[in-house]
């Protein structure tokens, strides 16, 4: 064990990195939670086990198996490959190399030989994955919310994911060449041992640290990339899937407000001149949501969480027959317009300054709400659990019951129930006409 220069630089990156990614999330947390409260810790332990299945399980991604079972094997990667992360970073604490060797013996070798493995298949899986988006052009990843960075962050999250782990296989290559080697063999690394067999011992080190410095300075610069990018789901879709939605999909919640109203109607014995206690409060509150502070935390956290993977646009039947929803676009609307409220907040101080924007309009188009058949089909769709038509159906409320702007076919339905009891314009007394038709 020694302590130089190399590993007062590790700390040095080590804490750098750490201290940023912490600040970027604190950031993203403040963003979230500029939107209004919502009660979602009923329940837990039906929510613990819904989030071990969808989010750690990944039960929801093996519909589409091929996808799925090579998304699968980059998130095993991701999960396993890091304990040898763990040893990698302590090394550069400590000063050791290969801590974890000689404490483990055979075993280490096992395990170094899986990561190995699965550091393969992650290259095998990204590669494919790039091939789908790229040359295979579906039509998924072709959607014009997807063009421009989201298109982009695809792409670099894959070739990054790639080059770190051709850095983590050349550790081990040039390893394998040397007189003593610290641990080993291993099965991959013997394999590619050939690309360095020209070195000398020396250029093997240099190789070897090489190598070692990529692997680990590109992990926590990756680190500091996942809050910019729709890659954070990796983080994320754990509270979210704790958090979703545990009454059936499409229900929606009472609004108390209309409620009391309705119950005040029914009422024979009750004064329609008397005032509510809370007068004051309800003649404040707001029905719907027209910005991203109207909606909950969780709406805003289902945007943050979302994988941009567009199978919630592939099955919305609006959006098959060519309208312009889709809701993956929903969602990165969302997350882009708490993303900019996020920077005016920071620009003054702490404090929110009206912009003149609103997430309805200048994000979302009136013409994407209604276009919504409120399926559910998005709902089932999402491998992490999001529901964009929750957005949607608030954005609806504003419109309709804030503005009064709903459409005239929509008024003309109200109307019908509201003076015969049924959506269609003919008398009460003729409702039940068509059954004996």
């Amino acid at each position: 064990m020694s302590f130089g220069l190399s590993n007062v630089i590790f700390l040095l990156a080590l804490f750098t990195a750490i201290y940023f990614f912490a600040k970027n999330v604190k950031k993203i947390r403040r963003n979230i939670l500029l939107a209004r409260d919502s009660l979602r810790t009923d329940q837990p332990a039906t929510r613990w086990k819904i989030m071990t299945r969808v989010a750690l399980g990944q039960s929801k991604m093996v519909v589409n198996p091929v996808a799925g079972l090579f998304h699968i094997v980059i998130y095993a990667g991701f999960l396993l490959i890091n304990i040898e992360v763990l040893e990698i970073v302590l090394d550069g604490i400590l000063g050791t190399h290969r801590l974890f060797a000689q404490p483990l013996g055979a075993l280490y070798t096992a395990a170094i030989n899986f990561f190995e493995i699965l550091a393969v298949a992650v290259i095998v899986a990204c590669v494919v994955f790039l091939w789908r988006r790229n040359v295979m052009k579906i039509d998924r990843f072709r959607k014009p919310e997807l063009q421009g960075w989201p298109f982009r962050d695809a792409n670099y999250i894959l070739i990054i994911e790639i080059v770190l782990m051709i850095a983590l296989l050349s550790i081990g290559a040039a390893e394998a060449n040397m007189e003593n080697p610290p641990a080993g063999p291993f099965i991959i690394s013997s394999l590619l041992a050939p690309v360095f067999s020209g070195l000398s011992q020396e250029g093997l080190h240099i190789a070897e640290r090489i190598a070692w410095w990529a692997h680990i300075l590109g992990i926590l610069a990756f680190l500091n990339y996942l809050p910019f990018s729709k890659h954070f789901h990796i983080i994320l879709s754990f509270p979210n899937t704790w958090y979703a939605k545990l009454t059936p999909y499409g229900k929606f919640p009472i609004h108390q407000r209309v409620k009391k109203e309705v119950e005040l109607m029914l009422d024979p014995h009750a004064d329609p001149y008397t005032a509510p206690s809370d007068q004051s409060q309800e003649s404040s509150e707001k029905f719907g949501a027209k910005d991203v502070m109207d909606l909950t935390w969780v709406n805003v956290l289902n945007a943050y969480a979302c994988t941009e993977c567009g199978r919630c646009t592939a099955e919305c039947p609006a959006n098959q027959t060519g309208k312009k929803l889709s809701p993956r676009k929903i969602m990165m609307d969302v997350r882009d317009r708490a993303e900019e409220i996020g920077r005016i907040i920071d620009a003054n101080g702490g404090k929110f300054v009206d912009d003149g924007k609103s997430l309805l309009d200048h994000y979302i188009t009136r013409e994407e709400i209604w276009a919504c058949t409120s399926c559910n089909a998005c709902v089932e769709a999402c491998p992490v659990l999001i529901d964009p038509l929750d957005i949607i159906m608030q954005l609806r409320q504003y419109v309709v019951m804030e503005e009064a702007k709903a459409p005239q076919s929509l008024n003309l339905m109200m109307t019908n129930v509201e003076n015969n009891g049924a959506p269609w314009q003919f008398a009460q007394a003729d409702r039940a006409n068509w059954v004996y038709q």
